[in-house]
């Protein structure tokens, strides 16, 4: 009876310690939940923080923006900046003349991209990572390196003051976007390739038919890099462009600015006009633009 006795008390000494260290670590998991949540809120804090404070500065009078201590939210909201600053800034024109670069670049540079990574990814041809390489190693030379030889070049073929330099180098692939196509191209199942290719279908129908409709997630992210690279672009228009009805959005900022630089709460309200559309943008595309992120290989 003894024995029986003990064989029922060992369990429930060998229990008491499994469950004091399951504890311990279901208070360490929730700690470092709760760490990593701060961690997170302050990243968050951190870039909303100016996005409040260009908001709350477009409401102010010109006496509150410089007011100490500072006016973190207006008493009398001045929604009157908004329509004040927009007569004095063109948004439709410069919204429209952002639109005729920003469309063609999002279009152009998705589709040649999307030709190159699918032969860096899918045609085996002598000196194929040789030349992916190189197009890589192109991240690397800096804007200031070619401003001057593609200024000159673009000069003598009577493109400056024009939309070309802006939009055509956009329609010969992108470094960046190449890369992540093909990184996302390499996880398609070579199974469809091949059966396609038995079949008789050529890689021009085998691109068109199976590849890009499996990578819609990744083109999305590619159109959406280059659409808001167009949009915030400052300095190649202020290069190339010297005709003010032609600036874009950022340029029409600019010049905002240096004519009416004592009317802040006026280039704040311009500032979040400009800002918004891209804002709105990003949340009707977010689910595709994270499915594109996660799923090309740039994740952590």
């Amino acid at each position: 009876m003894s024995n029986l006795a003990d064989a029922q008390v060992l369990p429930a000494q060998h229990l008491q310690p499994q469950t004091a260290t399951a504890s311990r670590a279901h208070l360490w998991r929730r700690v470092g939940l709760a760490v990593a949540f701060l961690v997170v809120l302050a990243f968050a804090i951190s870039f909303i923080a100016p996005l409040y404070w260009m908001i709350a500065t477009s409401l102010k009078t010109s006496a509150e923006v410089f007011t100490m201590p500072p006016v973190w939210w207006p008493p009398q909201p001045r929604w009157s900046n908004y329509p004040e600053a927009l007569n004095y800034f063109p948004f439709v024109m410069y919204a429209t003349n952002t639109l005729r670069i920003a469309v063609p670049v999002a279009i152009g540079t998705t589709l040649s991209s999307a030709v190159v990574a699918y032969g860096f990814s899918r045609l085996r041809w002598p000196g194929r990572d040789v030349v992916f390489y190189l197009v890589l190693a192109t991240l690397m030379i800096p804007t200031w390196v070619t401003l001057v030889p593609l200024y000159i070049l673009f000069n003598d073929i009577g493109w400056v003051n024009t939309y070309r330099p802006l939009v055509v180098p956009s329609w010969f692939g992108d470094a960046f976007s190449i890369f992540l196509l093909r990184q996302f191209f390499l996880r398609q199942p070579q199974d469809l390739v091949d059966a396609a290719r038995v079949d008789g279908a050529s890689h021009l129908r085998i691109f068109a038919q199976i590849i890009l409709p499996l990578s819609r997630p990744a083109l999305a992210v590619v159109a959406l890099f280059a659409f808001i690279n167009a949009w915030t672009d400052f300095f190649n228009p202020l290069v190339y462009l010297s005709n003010p009805d032609k600036y874009t959005l950022q340029l029409g900022l600019f010049n905002f600015f240096s004519q009416h630089f004592v009317n802040w709460p006026g280039f704040m309200a311009a500032s979040f006009v400009v800002l918004l559309p891209i804002a709105i943008l990003f949340f009707f595309t977010q689910k595709s633009f994270i499915e594109g992120i996660t799923f090309t290989g740039l994740r952590g």
